[in-house]
Parts: structure tokens; sequence; C-alpha cells
């Protein structure tokens, strides 16, 4: 384990990805939501202001992505 990174943030990455690349609604939905959850606990742990806002602002557009599918 790398110190010193936050795990979280690849694993918000990774779902944003599944979400893109999945072509059934319910599942990018699914998808968008567990990467604002991850978005979410990234910024939790985050001690910079700056990413952390950065992190804040992906979970929320990662929620309006949930709550309005393309």
């Amino acid at each position: 384990m790398s110190f010193g990174r936050n795990p979280h943030v690849p694993k918000a990455q990774a779902e944003e990805q599944k979400a893109l690349a999945s072509e059934d609604a319910h599942a990018a939905s699914i998808a968008w939501r567990e990467a604002a959850r991850q978005w979410d606990r990234a910024a939790a742990r985050e001690t910079d202001a700056k990413r952390k806002a950065d992190y804040e602002a992906k979970a929320e557009a990662a929620r309006a992505n949930a709550e309005a599918p393309e």
C-alpha cells in the first residue's frame, strides 16, 4: 500500500468509467451513485482544501448524472 495516496480516487474513477460504458440506464445510475459515494469518501480523507472541494464537486456531478442520465 502506498502512503500519501487517497485510495478512493481510483475507485471513484473506475465507477465513472463503468457508468459511461454501461448500456443499461439502471446499471449506469447505480454506478454513478457508487462513484458519488467514493468521491465523498475521498473528500472526507483529503486534507488539501482545493482537492477536497474538487472531490465534492465531482460527487455532486455524479449524483446529478445518476438522477438524469443522458
